[in-house]
């Protein structure tokens, strides 16, 4: 293990548990619902750390890998129920889980493009969460798809919020800003908010940072 994998995993340990004791311990009591979107979407910024890793299983397995477990053991389907969380009890009771699946996958996979890495976390946290707080907040209009409810405001701040959040990782990650970069950031912007649209059940977690990903792969690397 080189010195900056350990500063890398350090890094990544103790910014998510400080999230987690200030959503389970501060932010829970009063706001629920607020706390876990919360943290969905802070623990996004794993993503401008990325860079700190020397070692893809190092980066997949040690840093991502644990969380899997973690949050499953934080989750409402625990066999411990004396550390159940209560932040993840406000929402699909998977879905921290699946963003750490989704996390040490993408590690694995594209280890040697962190920048991919980064567009799949940040599409599913910043993208994914702020979109859920401004549709709870201002979405008056709905639609539902496989029983799963969700707000054409919602939608539309999912488009921009993935947009915005794609662009600073294209910047953070010095790649080049071209005019097709941007459209084609445009177009996965607007394919990740169709499927969070149409995925129901939390499993968004899993298809739309995969979406974003894959998309950023084929369309700007491979």
């Amino acid at each position: 293990m080189f010195q900056s994998d350990i500063v890398g995993v350090a890094a990544v340990y103790i910014y998510v548990g400080l999230l987690i004791i200030f959503t389970e311990k501060v932010f829970s009591k009063k706001y629920p619902v607020q706390s876990r979107k919360f943290l969905h979407i802070m623990t996004g910024n794993i993503a401008f750390i990325l860079p700190l890793f020397e070692t893809r299983e190092i980066m997949a397995f040690l840093a991502a890998g644990p969380f899997i477990l973690f949050t499953f053991f934080m989750s409402p389907y625990t066999p411990i129920k004396s550390i159940r969380g209560k932040t993840s009890e406000a929402g699909h009771g998977l879905g921290l889980v699946y963003y750490a699946i989704t996390w040490t996958v993408l590690a694995y996979v594209f280890f040697d493009q962190r920048v991919i890495i980064a567009m799949g976390i940040l599409a599913m946290s910043y993208g994914d969460g702020l979109a859920s707080l401004i549709g709870i907040k201002y979405g008056k209009r709905t639609y539902t798809v496989f029983k799963d409810t969700k707000s054409f405001v919602g939608s539309l701040a999912m488009l921009v919020c993935t947009f915005l959040f794609l662009f600073i990782t294209l910047v953070f990650y010095a790649e080049p800003l071209t005019i097709r970069a941007v459209v084609y950031l445009l177009c996965m912007a607007g394919v990740a908010t169709m499927v969070e649209g149409i995925t129901p059940l939390g499993l968004d977690n899993l298809s739309v940072p995969f979406v974003a990903a894959v998309m950023y792969w084929y369309f700007l690397v491979g």
